[in-house]
């Protein structure tokens, strides 16, 4: 998967809607819905409302406006959660914050004994829009969708926010395609958030850089721009290896800009001795 163009892989952009924010707190999955999508259309869909066996929050309700009559009679997580994953495969998971989704996933798993492969690739679309649309006032999703010119009004239910969400993903790979970047492996390591997939890939990449630094020597590297929204080759002469927070950068100073720079080694596409 790692390998591919991004237009090879099998995207499943998923929503669930809950009883409440905690699932911690004992809140549940009441919804969950999915679409397929490969090479910038959906092609396959899922949808089911799950008996959550708790009572529905008012305030969920006036969000999502399921009732506990609609989910009395549904099945529960245990029958539902498998078939979900069966129409996953081994399709790359993509939400919007999708954070949240995948806690209550797991949370719904583990209730009935099970968990997510260690090799689940999962991509949050809402860091893929704070990072190609770095001007907008809001994030949410139905404000990014009118900053794309998508019309379609939020329901905050399932299926329907899966739409809107596939729809404002296409918007945004046509744009990283439009910058340059159209393999999977470089969109993962910037919009990845299992990155138990890429480790070893960062590992080399950190490795190569500190071998650059012992020798002295030069690179050039291929660097992706969130806030400029673009992908430039620069020559740069590595000085040092930074940690900030959880994230690494490479210190050196940037012969493009003529001035030290710092870049997140995440955001280096490819790199090689000059």
């Amino acid at each position: 998967m790692l390998h591919n163009k991004i237009s090879d892989i099998d995207f499943v952009i998923f929503d669930v809607e809950t009883t409440g924010l905690l699932p911690r707190s004992g809140d549940r999955i009441i919804e969950i819905a999915a679409m397929r999508f490969r090479s910038g259309k959906p092609y396959d869909s899922f949808s089911s409302l799950l008996n959550p066996e708790r009572e529905i929050s008012p305030a969920a309700f006036a969000v999502n406006h399921i009732s506990q009559e609609m989910v009395e009679s549904a099945p529960l997580a245990c029958e539902v959660i498998p078939r979900f994953l069966e129409f996953a495969g081994k399709g790359c998971l993509a939400g919007y914050n999708v954070g949240f989704d995948i806690g209550f996933l797991e949370n719904e798993m583990q209730l009935f004994g099970e968990s997510l492969a260690e090799d689940t690739a999962v991509v949050d679309i809402i860091r893929m829009a704070r990072s190609i649309l770095p001007r907008i006032d809001s994030y949410g999703l139905a404000s990014v969708s009118r900053y794309l010119g998508i019309r379609s009004p939020q329901q905050h239910r399932a299926l329907s926010d899966v739409e809107m969400t596939a729809q404002v993903f296409a918007h945004l790979v046509g744009k990283l395609k439009d910058k340059g970047l159209d393999d999977f492996l470089h969109f993962y390591n910037l919009f990845g958030t299992n990155l138990k997939l890429i480790e070893g890939l960062s590992a080399q990449r950190i490795n190569a850089i500190q071998r650059a630094i012992d020798l002295g020597v030069e690179l050039n590297i291929r660097y992706y721009s969130g806030s400029a929204q673009e992908v430039t080759e620069r020559k740069v002469s590595p000085k040092e290896i930074r940690q900030e927070g959880k994230s690494k950068y490479l210190v050196g100073y940037c012969h493009l800009r003529k001035d030290e720079r710092t870049f997140k080694i995440n955001a280096i596409l490819d790199l090689e001795v000059v």
